[in-house]
């Protein structure tokens, strides 16, 4: 189920540790093929064709006016919460909105002599979309990590896409989330038809400026493919988690971490430990082992464990570090004594958990960090879900004519090197003039 591999840096990888690595390499050429004619339907169609698919995907019939999920049932639903769930998700909450507000960015302008005001103007996106997956689990963490950043960057109109269950609306859960969040748009839509319709808009379903939030790998792959028509945060994978563990590392911790990201459902999720000795990786494995039997989805966590499931043995914590970068996963921990002093050595994590309290869930849903991540490897150049995603820069130029009459000459010189004269005459004209700020009459 887990295997136990050695690791030296100048040999190439094998086994699962060479599947893992090229994990990267994107969605099948079938789901491709698959969402593209989709996504060509929900553009030719509109709401017929996500009727259509939804009919065919989720078994549920509705109609274009179904769709959008009514007050009254996100009401229900908020009313019928279990109220310590629900506390518990009013904290979680806090702590995610806390976090974030922390990394506000705001314009800013600049003199820089002669008249000349240079900046940089931040806008936050006027409308965007949320996925919210519902087949495996309704998970309800994933609509928090995207809803309340977009929130908090003063995202003007932000609407929902979640799969519907067999009664025809979304899991209960779901929608009493969003009702304590204050959001009103929620459709009963899910998949590659739903992702269609944000990018494309249809009758019912205005189109957005962006789509963020994970999925099944159709989602996945049509977020892929509308993307240039809208934006989208990522490209999100099976989950994943390598855990650094030296000989303070607790066995019973590190197994259940790993088994923690196994569970997800999809049988391709990542759960790797790198351990500085054999004796320590066989009592990893055999808790492992030991923990499985006792877990509901036991039966997803061996898919999983038997894809991408690998305790690799190093000779030291430097190896093991670097092996680590290699890797780049989502979730990065430290089992290995004084934490703080090898984080400065990571360089590719989506986010990093220090120590043996810190354990991934802790960041799934309440620490406040968000939670979608980059996976795959993308870990070496993005970064986890922020403010960022949420607004735009647009650059402001106000020069002066005196600075226009000083640097003219070397702005055409540079425009006729690259063979565009209109852009050396746009500035010529201008000087040719004497005032390059009269206006004409």
């Amino acid at each position: 189920m887990i295997d136990i591999i050695s690791y030296s840096a100048a040999e190439s990888p094998v086994g699962k540790l060479a599947a893992i690595l090229d994990r990267r390499d994107g969605q099948p050429a079938d789901v491709e093929v698959a969402v593209q004619e989709i996504l060509r339907q929900v553009r030719a169609s509109g709401d017929d064709a996500v009727v259509e698919y939804t009919s065919r995907f989720d078994g549920v019939t509705m109609t274009p006016q179904s769709m959008r999920v009514s007050a009254k049932a996100l009401a229900d639903a908020g009313e019928a919460m279990d109220p310590a769930l629900l506390a518990a998700v009013r904290a979680a909450a806090a702590n995610i909105r806390a976090f974030h507000q922390k990394q506000h960015t705001n314009s800013w302008f600049t003199e820089d002599g002669d008249g000349v005001i240079l900046g940089k103007r931040v806008t936050p996106l006027r409308r965007v979309g949320i996925c919210v997956p519902g087949g495996q689990a309704p998970l309800i963490s994933s609509l928090l990590m995207a809803a309340i950043p977009a929130q908090v960057a003063g995202v003007e109109e932000i609407c929902v896409v979640t799969p519907p269950t067999p009664g025809g609306l979304p899991h209960a859960e779901i929608l009493a989330t969003a009702q304590l969040l204050g959001l009103s748009e929620i459709y009963a839509v899910g998949g590659a038809q739903a992702v269609g319709a944000l990018a494309f808009g249809t009758a019912t379903i205005p189109a957005v400026d962006k789509i963020v939030g994970p999925g099944s790998p159709y989602t996945v792959a049509a977020k892929r493919q509308v993307f240039g028509i809208v934006g989208i945060e990522m490209i999100p994978g099976p989950s994943e988690i390598a855990i650094l563990a030296d000989d303070s590392a607790d066995p019973r911790f590190a197994a259940a971490d790993l088994l923690s990201q196994a569970e997800h459902g999809s049988g391709h999720e990542a759960a790797v430990c790198i351990a500085t000795s054999q004796e320590l990786a066989r009592k990893i494995v055999e808790e492992v082992v030991a923990q499985a039997e006792s877990l509901p989805r036991v039966q997803a966590v061996r898919e999983a464990l038997s894809r991408y499931g690998v305790v690799i043995v190093v000779a030291d914590l430097d190896t093991g570090v670097d092996l680590l970068n290699r890797i780049a996963p989502e979730h990065a921990e430290l089992l290995v004594k004084d934490p703080w002093t090898w984080l400065q050595k990571i360089r590719n994590a989506g986010a990093v958990f220090l120590g043996p309290a810190s354990t991934e869930p802790v960041g799934d849903y309440f620490a406040g960090t968000n939670h979608i991540l980059p996976t795959n490897g993308a870990a070496r150049y993005a970064s986890s879900l922020g403010l960022s995603d949420f607004v735009k820069t647009t650059s402001v130029v106000s020069y002066s004519a005196e600075r226009l009459r000083q640097v003219g000459p070397d702005i055409m010189r540079i425009a006729r090197a690259e063979g565009l004269e209109a852009h050396a005459r746009a500035v010529q004209v201008r000087l040719d003039s004497g005032d390059p700020m009269r206006r004409s009459r």
